[in-house]
């Protein structure tokens, strides 16, 4: 194996030509797969790591997992082909053997909305007693700042002095900022950072994203800032859609079409639009604004309070879909009891097969406590069992004896939708769109 921080970066830029480097990726979910096969499509021996053996063996039987990013199932065919990639289990095997060792674990939320690191701390454990020195560890998981340095360093590092980091090993950062459904299109357009622990570090990781990626790459001071614009690009977005749910709701009571007022002010030309909606699902938004918000609390309770208020409104969408539900029954006399609700996309996003922190989840659980028959229709989970509940096979199906119909999700197939279509095959034509995706007529 190659030495990577021995080399010089003439040296690498040979060994990266020839593809005798070798990478391996921790954690291949939605983001951890494309990497790796982006690695290896660009020639370097790539080696997935995971402890879900169903997926490996899935992997290796020549299955590919993510039928929803078009593009990357032609990579993985030819990968697998040309014995570029493959899956394993065995981190304690291939990361002694690896050049370059990338992270792409889960950064979830606890019960109580703290971010959950045990994955990734787990891995840094592993990694002291597996990484061989002159090795480069890159961190993709999403962290909050000061987390690599205050925190996994020392965990890689341990405390016998074999490895020391910017020394014997390097370690940064490279966060990525693809959209679910379109991550080929983002890896291939979308500018990347670059932080590291040094200056050597960072020029290495800049040297083989830019042969794998050919995207700009924009220079961090260290890994901290890095990851402090990872988060703060999502905060943003998560603290406007609450705005615009916020103003949805305010227009809703005085009779003005929030998308009227959205389409015109986004011809302002520092307007940047944003749209409402049952609510704010997956596994960015939500966890990046708990993840900066723990990093707060640290420093100051009092700061950020913007960000609390905005997941408020966010986390409090779904009641509200269901106090318009029970507007409308109680307007048309019906007793919402014992009614057949049908559930429009249990996805977190429009084209994605991904129910992370879906609003789809609560407003079920509402529904059921009202007693309700929920009914779910989704394309992207057609006959299987989401949430407890028997999905829907086509949406005509599921239409029939149906009291009212709810669109979370603005799947490509809804935005069709025609209204006197779901009045005629409804036996109660009541419709709560949250994506104000339909026609009104």
């Amino acid at each position: 194996m190659n030495k990577i921080m021995e080399m010089n970066l003439s040296e690498i830029s040979n060994s990266i030509q020839s593809g005798k480097l070798k990478v391996c990726v921790i954690g291949i979910g939605r983001i951890g797969l494309p990497t790796a096969l982006s690695f290896a499509n660009s020639g370097l021996h790539t080696v997935g790591v995971d402890i879900n053996p169903t997926l490996v063996s899935n992997i290796n039987s020549g299955i590919f997992p993510l039928k929803d990013e078009p593009g990357y199932d032609t990579i993985f065919e030819n990968v697998l082909k040309e014995k570029k990639f493959a899956a394993t289990s065995k981190i304690e095997e291939i990361v002694p053997s690896s050049d370059v060792i990338l992270l792409s674990l889960p950064t979830p939320m606890d019960q109580d909305n703290v971010p959950n690191y045990s994955a990734l701390k787990l891995v840094c454990q592993q990694l002291h007693d597996f990484l061989v020195p002159g090795s480069i560890v890159i961190v993709e998981s999403t962290v909050e700042p000061g987390f690599v340095e205050d925190v996994l360093i020392s965990l890689i590092e341990g405390n016998d002095g074999r490895l020391k980091a910017g020394k014997n090993f390097g370690i940064g950062v490279c966060p990525e900022t693809a959209n679910p459904g379109q991550i080929l299109n983002d890896f291939e357009k979308l500018p990347r950072l670059v932080g590291a622990t040094d200056d050597k570090t960072a020029n290495i990781i800049t040297k083989i994203y830019k042969h794998v990626f050919t995207v700009d790459l924009i220079p961090m001071p260290d890994c901290k800032t890095a990851n402090a614009v990872k988060l703060t690009t999502n905060v943003f977005r998560d603290i406007n859609i609450a705005f615009v749910n916020e103003l949805a709701i305010l227009f809703e009571k005085i009779g003005i079409d929030i998308i009227t007022v959205l389409e015109a002010a986004k011809t302002k030309y520092n307007f940047q639009v944003h749209y409402p909606g049952a609510g704010v699902g997956g596994p960015c938004l939500p966890v990046n604004s708990y993840q900066m918000l723990n990093l707060a609390k640290k420093i100051d309770k009092n700061l950020l309070s913007i960000v609390k208020a905005g997941r408020i409104v966010n986390e409090s969408m779904p009641q509200h879909v269901i106090n318009l539900l029970n507007e409308v029954f109680l307007e048309s006399g019906k007793n919402i009891i014992d009614s057949e609700i049908l559930i429009l996309g249990v996805s977190y996003k429009p084209d994605v097969k991904d129910i992370q922190i879906t609003p789809a989840e609560p407003i079920i659980e509402k529904l059921k406590m009202l007693k309700c028959k929920v009914k779910i229709y989704d394309p992207y989970f057609k006959s299987t069992n989401i949430f407890g509940i028997n999905t829907e096979h086509n949406l005509m199906d599921a239409l029939t004896n149906t009291d009212a119909v709810i669109i979370v999700t603005a799947h490509k197939e809804f935005h069709d939708l025609d209204p006197i279509f779901l009045k005629t095959n409804m036996r109660t034509p009541i419709l709560v769109d949250s994506r104000v995706i339909v026609d009104q007529y």
